[in-house]
């Protein structure tokens, strides 16, 4: 703790977070959880001999039981005051778009029934007109609560909608009447701004795809991105440019920092580099404070801040402390896949970045060293997420690896050249030269992609992994960076072990998982859906009106993974079958 004190006591935070999340612990039970913090922010002050021995775990405690009573408060189920499952007159008001389905246009908002608020996700018809920030909106709805997932392997939407504070779906066909605002507060007129901006990016004469990746990389709207250019991006490893990350905000930075230096008088030149905080800071609070791009804000200016007080910078500490302030403003957003999934990306290029680097000749110069960093920073990320990612995604491809060291190096190109596509398009400047290059610069960038997501062989799916075989494997890609930096019998038996007690806990996993075997009946939409599992086999028998593709996403898909399936068969039954008979047992199909 002497080295890293401000990482491990965040991980106790954590970990207290996890606690009070897995185990939901009562008021009594939080009360005395304060009344021990209370004792032990006491003892701190004391200087005996014995509590100086246990300071560190003491101040360990603290953080944890912080932990746990900041989230009991953040998990405060909401009373359940609207009706649900009828049609009811509403009003309301939205906060924020979501990203749209083939039947629904969805949004994030707050809506009013009678004197009663509630905080709902808005589905509206696809072929109706956007909604925006400056209308009160009323029509008649029908307001539900999201259901729980079926079974375990299921996304539990619920849920997630339940760490955003949301308990209401709103389903809207009639039509809306709309009424202007008085009351738009500071941030909502940003949001507005902002929705401007990307209605003049609509109004481009540049390809679609071009609009959507521009508004993607730059302003952090996926929201009407098709689907065939978001599965490129998560097929060929490279959705990461289209997140707002650490990336992004660097470049801007640097950006804006160049043209400090060059444009103010030298007497001022030491405000650059506050100056250029500054600007990232506005830049976040007009693309929403997503969790990397807070992330990255708080990094940097933590950065920067020890490089002003002339102090050594330390990426653990900047990491740990951007880490406890999004935190200690909501725990919930721990439980986010793109909080988790950035935080361990930036553990992981601090872990392996530099001993990979000894790999590689030395850069003499900034091509050799864009290079060298792209390949083993980008590397680095990938090994330190790869356990999380399958965890979530049950799905890894080799061409990854390759689509990274090939189109991250011109990631600084890419990302100027739209934020100064977006400038010039918000402040009215009308370059139809500017656009047709960017339009083909653009379209040859997803091409590429596109053909990197193609590559069918190299891309494995319904990988399975739980929990316990994403600690046993994270452990061996923490024992690689000794192995990396010093490859000897003691370093490699270490990498060794690390890996054999994988191999041993999955193969554990996979015997305990295929000795089950069960019938299920599965609800996709109106039909059902039986399926029956053997072994590492199962077989779905589905009604031959169901669309096979929505069968394979939403069931299929799902359950091979969770159930560690080898091998699936697909068998249609007609859609007027009522019940399936199976070893005496009687399944209803209708």
């Amino acid at each position: 703790m002497n080295k890293e004190p401000l990482l491990i006591l965040v991980i106790c935070f954590i970990l207290g977070i996890f606690f009070q999340d897995q185990f939901l612990l009562g008021k009594e039970w939080v009360i005395s959880c304060a009344v021990l913090i209370i004792a032990i922010l006491v003892s701190l002050f004391l200087t005996t001999y014995f509590l100086h021995k246990i300071k560190m775990i003491l101040l360990g405690l603290l953080f944890f039981g912080i932990g746990i009573i900041l989230h009991f408060y953040n998990s405060l189920p909401q009373k359940m005051i609207i009706p649900v499952n009828k049609n009811e007159t509403i009003i309301f008001k939205i906060s924020q778009k979501l990203n749209s389905t083939e039947k629904y246009k969805k949004y994030e908002g707050i809506g009013q029934l009678d004197k009663n608020h509630f905080n709902s996700v808005f589905y509206i018809p696809k072929n109706a007109e956007d909604l925006d920030f400056k209308h009160y909106y009323k029509t008649k709805a029908y307001i539900t609560q999201p259901r729980q997932p079926q079974y375990d392997f299921q996304f539990n939407y619920a849920q997630y909608l339940k760490r955003r504070g949301i308990y209401y779906q709103t389903y809207i066909s009639e039509k809306i009447s709309s009424a202007e605002r008085n009351d738009l507060g500071f941030t909502e007129q940003i949001r507005q701004y902002r929705l401007n901006v990307l209605k003049k990016i609509d109004k481009t004469e540049m390809n679609v795809s071009t609009k959507e990746f521009l508004k993607g990389i730059i302003l952090a709207d996926r929201t009407e991105m098709d689907a065939v250019t978001v599965k490129d991006f998560n097929r060929s490893g490279l959705v990461h440019l289209l997140a707002i990350s650490g990336t992004h905000i660097v470049i801007i930075f640097g950006l804006f920092y160049f043209l400090m230096i060059h444009s103010i008088p030298l007497q001022f030149r030491k405000y650059a580099v506050i100056l250029s905080l500054v600007f990232i800071w506005l830049f976040a609070l007009f693309i929403g404070f997503g969790n990397s791009v807070l992330r990255s804000c708080i990094m940097l200016s933590v950065y920067f801040i020890f490089i002003l007080l002339q102090r050594k910078p330390d990426l653990l500490h900047s990491l740990a402390l951007s880490a406890f302030i999004i935190l200690i403003i909501d725990t919930q957003q721990l439980f986010d896949v793109g909080f988790q999934l950035s935080f361990l990306a930036v553990l992981g290029i601090f872990w392996l970045n530099q001993p990979l680097l000894k790999y590689f000749p030395r850069a003499d110069n900034y091509f050799k060293k864009l290079i060298f960093s792209t390949i083993t920073i980008s590397l680095s990320a990938q090994l330190a997420t790869l356990p999380l990612v399958l965890y979530y995604f049950h799905q890894f491809s080799w061409v990854s690896i390759v689509a990274n060291f090939i189109i991250v190096p011109f990631s600084e190109v890419i990302i100027v050249f739209s934020f100064l596509m977006v400038l010039l398009i918000t402040f009215g400047f009308d370059l139809s030269f500017v656009d047709k290059v960017y339009d083909i610069v653009t379209q040859l960038l997803l091409k590429v992609i596109h053909w990197f997501a193609g590559a069918d062989v190299v891309f494995i799916e319904s990988i399975p992994m739980n929990l316990i075989e994403v600690l046993s494997v994270s452990i061996a890609i923490y024992m690689l960076r000794a192995l990396i930096l010093k490859i000897n019998f003691k370093n490699s038996m270490n990498f060794t072990i690390a890996v054999l007690a994988f191999l041993i806990v999955r193969i554990g996993c996979n015997i305990i998982v295929n000795q089950k075997e069960e019938v299920l009946v599965h609800s996709l939409s109106k039909s059902k859906i039986l399926s029956i599992k053997k072994g590492n086999k199962v077989c779905f028998w589905i009604p031959d009106s169901v669309v096979r593709e929505k069968v394979l996403q939403f069931i299929i898909e799902p359950y091979c993974s969770s159930r560690r399936i080898d091998h699936f068969e697909i068998k249609q039954i007609p859609f007027s079958t009522k019940k399936i008979v199976f070893e005496d047992q009687i399944y209803e199909m209708k």
